[in-house]
């Protein structure tokens, strides 16, 4: 299928911008790979960095539902796999942009015991080696050797107590666990709570959610996953002689993310162990949350998790499951919906606008086809050709189907219904623009969107929802047809935030909020100057699974995920209410004191002086936490990094570009702060 890079950003708009179908994230979507834990992705995070605007934090889990207590084995990434991160910055190649590899290896420290940390030592230890391609996996260079990964988080005594590892808490070895490349990536790679929240056992109970009876529950509360973390530096994902950004929806500022993991092709069983050999082959595969899960049936699931995104745009046989989702089935009160009541709020527009019909099996927009109505916007044939208005018979393939396939571009009709006068195929209120059609699944960023502050009285997990909401109905942003940064324009499916409610979201799209968007409002709306802020629509809105949050509050600096439950905590009772399930404690951060104090025997920086960027360098004499001020001529310091590092050479780029040229300072303190050494750089103009 030829489609115009121009053009194709039409297709999607608005819609990419809440859709997907689904429930809970990719926890053990497929039968083959829930037979392979170690190698099953179950959640992809990408958002702009909250604490560093200028980075983009990116998480891929893996292994579902890890039981804290889950000994003498505990959960931990598998050697024989490879871990992939992959980018997708540029719609002028083929394939990724950008590849980051992670292999990790265990050392057994104590063969004698069957505990898996005694004195002083780990059973088995954890390590990765991390490399990065930047031309699509022809070559590969080491950017990370030896990474550490911190122990399961089996209890105090473990941790804690001179007969264990004698470590202050579980968080030292967290931050100690930090890490940066050689090329300035932040990394961290261990267990921490599963971020994912959902009543799994209402949703998959015939769609039970919210509860008719009894109390909602989050399915993963007091469960761990294993998490990669990377911050990676916003110029280093752009494609190359990239400049700007020159808006806030600048499409030179979109990437696609997803994340993989592949085994060799052979295993070999042999008397105590196992032999790998043979090619690599993609066993599991991540992009948008709930794709494989609730999207693809139970018979396509794991041909699913084989192909790449951009196999699988050009692969028409999944094509019908997102032109007739079998979840919208249960939305509708002509089918199935009587028989799902939690979903009653949930109706898809049978007659909007007294004309369409997006109910499964009907035509949708198709009438409109060729029509002088769609000239010149996204249904326009000489623009899209039949991508979005394919044939009779497929209703959304104008919105659930280009979300999962090529993104959100700032083109009619897909703009917000603020400024259209009725009409929903006109020019709207500019909103989002992550349009990427070089790939299929994957989550799309635009990373020129500024970050809503987790502190700011909008923050929603609704995400583009919400920021939809304020766009219809906010005086502020309402009364003109301008672009502007609502608040949540950064939120899913822009990216997704560890916060975003994925499942409410998905939920919604799936019963038509994105078509109500961009003005093609609920059967109920009686047309005319009337509000289209009808029952129907606020029903949609305000419908909840009655599981809004995470069991526990994520960090506000990386790796921003919440510590992983202990071996040794109560999970009893973790019940969830209609708004919240609060009922664990969150985890008490201690000040944590230095073991030994910290040598550090030379600090430079290369090059000195220096324009835009300078790499400085730190020699200790043994692992330490240190915090790291880049200071102006005034002592005010400018940014602060809290680090640990291993004995040896630690290394931290300073990208100076939105400072003036002068003289600066780097300050090395312990943890106590007690000042370690001071280094004069100098930027020259």
């Amino acid at each position: 299928m030829q489609i115009k890079t121009n053009s194709i950003l039409g297709v999607l708009a608005i819609l990419l911008l809440f859709v997907q179908t689904g429930r809970a994230s990719s926890h053990r979507e497929a039968p083959l790979i829930a037979n392979d834990p170690l190698a099953d992705n179950t959640d992809v995070y990408a958002f702009r960095s909250p604490d560093d605007p200028n980075t983009i934090t990116i998480i891929a889990n893996y292994i579902p539902a890890e039981l804290p207590h889950g000994g003498p084995n505990y959960y931990t990434f598998g050697e024989n796999i490879r871990y992939e991160i992959h980018i997708d910055n540029n719609p002028n190649t083929p394939g990724d942009d950008i590849i980051y590899r992670f292999t990790f290896y265990q050392k057994n420290e104590d063969p004698s015991t069957f505990f898996n940390i005694r004195l002083g030592k780990q059973n088995l230890r954890t390590r990765y080696n991390l490399e990065r391609s930047r031309d699509g996996g022809r070559s590969w260079a080491t950017i990370l050797p030896g990474g550490p990964v911190p122990p399961p988080n089996i209890g105090e005594r473990s941790i804690e107590s001179g007969v264990g590892l004698g470590t202050s808490s579980y968080e030292k070895l967290v931050r100690l666990a930090r890490r940066n490349a050689i090329t300035g990536e932040r990394v961290f790679a261990g267990p921490m709570d599963d971020p994912f929240f959902v009543d799994l056992g209402g949703i998959f109970d015939l769609g039970d959610a919210p509860r008719q009876g009894g109390q909602p529950r989050d399915g993963l509360a007091c469960m761990n996953t294993s998490a990669i973390v990377m911050e990676i530096p916003i110029r280093y994902l752009v494609a190359p002689n990239t400049s700007g950004p020159t808006s806030i929806l600048d499409p030179n500022f979109v990437i696609g993310v997803w994340a993989s993991a592949s085994r060799r092709a052979i295993r070999t069983l042999t008397p105590g162990g196992e032999v790998h050999s043979g090619d690599w082959v993609q066993v599991s595969r991540l992009g948008m949350p709930l794709t494989n899960e609730a999207v693809i049936p139970i018979g396509m699931k794991d041909y699913w998790n084989s192909l790449t995104p951009y196999q699988e745009l050009q692969d028409t046989l999944l094509d019908q499951y997102f032109y007739n989702p079998e979840l919208a089935l249960y939305m509708d009160d002509d089918l199935f919906g009587g028989a799902v009541p939690g979903f009653a709020p949930l109706r898809i527009q049978r007659n909007s606008l007294g004309a369409f019909d997006f109910g499964n099996g009907q035509d949708g927009l198709f009438p409109l086809k060729g029509s002088a109505a769609v000239a010149g916007t996204a249904l326009d044939d000489a623009i899209f050709g039949t991508l979005l208005l394919p044939g009779a018979g497929k209703p959304r393939s104008v919105d659930l189907w280009p979300i999962f396939h090529t993104g959100v571009p700032n083109f009619p009709p897909y703009q917000l219904a603020t400024g259209k006068n009725g009409n929903p195929l006109a020019a709207g209120k500019p909103f989002i623009n992550n349009f990427l059609p070089t790939g299929g699944d994957m989550l799309r960023l635009n990373m020129a969107v500024p970050v809503t502050p987790r502190n700011d009285p909008n923050f929603s997990s609704l995400g583009l929802v919400q920021a939809a909401v304020l766009g219809l109905t906010d005086p502020t942003y309402a009364s003109n047809a301008d672009l502007q940064f609502i608040p949540n324009m950064d939120g899913f499916p822009n990216g997704r935030r560890l916060e975003d409610d994925v499942t409410r979201i998905e939920l919604q799209a799936v019963s038509g909020v994105v078509l109500a968007a961009i003005g093609l409002w609920y059967d109920d709306y009686p047309g005319g100057a009337a509000s289209p802020v009808t029952q129907d629509l606020l029903n949609v809105l305000t419908y909840t699974t009655g599981v809004e949050a995470n069991d526990r509050p994520f960090q506000k600096n990386f790796p921003y995920l919440a510590l992983p439950f202990a071996s040794d905590s109560d999970c009893s009772g973790v019940i969830a209410d209609n708004m919240t399930q609060m009922n664990i404690a969150a985890p008490q951060i201690e000040t944590i004191p230095t073991a030994a104090p910290t040598v550090v025997t030379g600090v430079s920086n290369y090059p000195n002086p220096f324009r835009e960027t300078t790499m400085i360098q730190v020699q200790l004499a043994a692992p330490s936490q240190l915090t790291i001020d880049i200071m102006d001529v005034s002592g005010r310091s400018l940014e602060r990094w809290s680090e640990g590092a291993d004995a040896g050479v630690y290394r931290r780029e300073w990208n100076a570009s939105r400072y003036p040229a002068g003289i600066y300072y780097v300050r090395i303190a312990d943890e106590q702060g007690n000042i370690l050494n001071l280094l004069k750089m100098v930027k020259a103009k």
